[in-house]
């Protein structure tokens, strides 16, 4: 007996005409599952997409109060580290501070919040605070960096819309004594200047943006410098601007077997704390920002040139006799003595004549050469982002190597002549310079020969000889044995070299038969003293500041004075083969 078949359930016929609407009739189960898996994907797509399209409104929003907290309350974004001296003294730290904000749209009343705030803040702007207080925006800055004082009277005003973001803020205890090694940072405690800077340069800027820069993953940055040297040589330069009535005055301390910067300072100088003085152009670092005509420092480069080419020896003689003319130019002696003059001779009278005529016994092209391979002809980079490129002619002749020979036509930054002397008196290897702290052995692995070590032997008995009957005498500190070479160049004024207006220097080296350190002091337009009689000559300003810094420097510096030690011929030729000739 046949069974009629039973009626579909409800619920089968409502399932199956919903199956018909979203995938047709006839589709198969894999069919189904993709069309799932394709509307998952689409709405998680629409989600994300949504969220990234809120969160570059955010990040594109100006000084939203959501970014602004997310960044400034904590004080990540901005933290920085300490930076020390050689000796652990800190001369950069962070404090927290708090700053002032607004969120205008929760402020109830303006003309009653600027009453109130200007009471406790006077120094701030009431037509600006307003303007802020009013407009459409979430969130203003209304004073950055404020005194807990004023954080505690503004916060019992209980304004609505009115609170405090607390931010890093750079402190430099020493002020002014460091100011061009450390540099500044800006109201966002951000490096503009000097270490500060190279900070920022070596990623931690880009940290901050991370968010990343937080005081537990920072360590402290160590610095060459010695705050004690750097205060007595800044105490001595003031001292000297203001007894020479100079435009300023700049000196420098370096370890020449390691090339550290032990101390730099340059004076008019400012106090990074609040930096404005930074942007007066007086006021630059003029060691390695500054480039100039270095005068007759640079005949060591010349006689060292020389003495390493082995065509020259301590026995060969130039004529001296009459000025040296070149077309139009005449070449003069200062201390003229109208005789043929032996190296030594040259070097002690500081003869531009007799130099002069050594540079050219070599020729232009070596002569250039030499002063490439010391580093004199290209831009000095060291950890300061601050340097000068150095004035170079465009066409090298005869005359350009006659007047280089002595320290004028050539400008560079003083902190590079450094560089050249004291491989020439190391024992013949340049070391690139540095603000941080650096080991003989880190020095050696940087360091490039550029003259033979008896050279060296030789420079630094000169440099002796001139500190005990040269030019060079008034620089002498007895203890110390020191060597050095003055330098005392015209300015160019209007295109032409002024009598009156000097540039004056002088290169120290202690102690001279075992070189230690290396002393640049110069002086911008010292005038004369009552007892210089008219004459503001290097040997009568810059030696005798020298003389002063290396009293006061030199037991800082770990050197023990040493007594009745005997002439440089003794002491230092000694330890050559021979006191007469080359090696």
């Amino acid at each position: 007996m046949m069974h009629a078949p039973a009626p579909p359930h409800p619920n089968s016929r409502w399932q199956s005409a919903i199956r018909t609407l979203f995938y047709g009739s006839g589709v198969d189960r894999n069919i189904k599952a993709k069309a799932r898996i394709g509307l998952a994907i689409a709405a998680f797509a629409g989600i994300f997409a949504v969220i990234a399209v809120r969160l570059i409104m955010l990040t594109l929003a100006p000084e939203g109060p959501g970014i602004r907290r997310g960044t400034t309350q904590d004080a990540v974004s901005t933290a920085r580290p300490d930076i020390l001296d050689r000796r652990g003294e800190i001369l950069a730290t962070d404090v927290k501070t708090p700053s002032l904000f607004g969120e205008p749209r929760k402020i109830i009343d303006v003309d009653e919040a600027v009453e109130l705030l200007t009471a406790v803040m006077p120094d701030i702007d009431a037509t600006e605070l307003r303007d802020r207080l009013s407009s459409k925006r979430g969130f203003v800055w209304l004073k950055r960096e404020i005194t807990p004082e004023q954080q505690r009277e503004i916060h019992r005003l209980g304004i609505p819309g009115i609170g405090f973001l607390t931010e890093n803020k750079r402190i430099y205890p020493n002020g002014r004594v460091v100011s061009h090694v450390i540099g500044h940072v800006n109201i966002d405690n951000t490096g503009i200047a000097g270490i500060e800077k190279w900070l920022d340069g070596r990623g931690l800027a880009d940290l901050h943006l991370a968010g990343l820069a937080t005081d537990r993953l920072q360590t402290a940055v160590e610095l060459a410098v010695d705050l004690r040297v750097q205060y007595a040589l800044r105490d001595e330069l003031v001292t000297a601007r203001e007894k020479y009535k100079a435009l300023a005055a700049a000196g420098i301390i370096t370890d020449v077997r390691t090339g550290e910067i032990v101390a730099m300072v340059s004076d008019p100088d400012y106090d990074p704390n609040s930096p404005r003085e930074a942007n007066d152009p007086t006021r630059i670092n003029r060691l390695t920002t500054g480039v100039y005509e270095m005068g007759s420092t640079f005949k060591a480069l010349t006689l060292a040139m020389a003495l390493d080419s082995g065509k020259i020896n301590l026995n060969s003689t130039f004529d001296a006799r009459v000025p040296l003319r070149y077309g139009k130019f005449e070449i003069n002696d200062f201390h003229a003595q109208k005789r043929v003059l032996s190296v030594p001779e040259i070097f002690t009278y500081s003869s531009n004549i007799g130099t002069a005529r050594m540079a050219l016994a070599l020729g232009v092209d070596y002569h250039q050469a030499f002063l490439k391979k010391l580093g004199q002809l290209d831009r000095l980079r060291t950890e300061l982002p601050e340097s000068a490129e150095p004035l170079v002619p465009r066409r090298w002749g005869e005359l350009n190597t006659v007047t280089i020979a002595f320290g004028h036509g050539l400008s560079v930054a003083p902190l590079q002549a450094v560089m050249g002397i004291s491989a020439l008196v190391n024992g013949g290897k340049m070391i690139p310079p540095t603000f941080l702290k650096r080991t003989e052995a880190e020095a050696a692995k940087l360091a490039q020969r550029v003259i033979k070590p008896e050279t060296s032997d030789k420079m630094r008995y000169l440099m002796r000889l001139n500190a005990e009957k040269g030019t060079a005498t008034r620089a002498d500190v007895n203890g110390y044995y020191v060597g050095g070479k003055t330098g005392t160049s015209e300015k160019v004024v209007g295109g032409r070299y002024s009598k009156t207006k000097l540039l004056t220097s002088f290169t120290a080296i202690l102690p001279a038969d075992n070189p230690r350190y290396l002393v640049l002091i110069m002086l911008d337009e010292p005038q004369p003293t009552p007892e210089s009689k008219g004459v503001a000559t290097s040997g009568l300003n810059a030696a005798p500041v020298t003389a002063n810094v290396i009293a006061r420097v030199a037991p800082l510096l770990g050197l023990s004075p040493r007594f009745d030690l005997p002439p440089a011929e003794q002491q230092i030729l000694s330890l050559t083969a021979s006191t007469k000739g080359t090696r």
